[in-house]
């Protein structure tokens, strides 16, 4: 079974920086997709950053040159490291990741609340 877990939210102020970490219980190379999503208060679940294995990670055009996604095979730990914060990325994120087959496997954190608050 697979299990994903985040860490690393918290209340941070305005123009401050955080950073998300996401660990799995199996090798992320396992993955071919895994990304991280966010639901702000009282809106609909949207995606933050995608990776696609083998490609260079996407943004959603809200947080690109604010946030960074990486990962760290060697720990099994996929990252998101966000600058620059502003009230509006508050919400709770979760790390997702998506397995190969038909149909694809598709796993999600519990989430971690982040607040960018003064």
């Amino acid at each position: 079974q697979v299990q994903l877990v985040e860490s690393g939210g918290g209340l941070v102020q305005p123009g401050g920086s955080q950073r998300l970490s996401c660990v799995t219980s199996r090798s992320i190379f396992d993955f071919y997709v895994m990304g991280w999503y966010r639901q702000p208060p009282g809106k609909q679940r949207e995606l933050v950053a995608t990776m696609v294995r083998g490609e260079p990670a996407t943004y959603v055009d809200s947080v690109k040159g604010r946030f960074t996604a990486s990962r760290d095979p060697a720990n099994n730990t996929v990252y998101l490291q966000m600058n620059s914060l502003k009230p509006e990325d508050t919400a709770v994120y979760y790390c997702h990741a998506k397995l190969g087959g038909s149909p694809p496997s598709v796993y999600w954190g519990q989430g971690t609340q982040v607040t960018v608050s003064s």
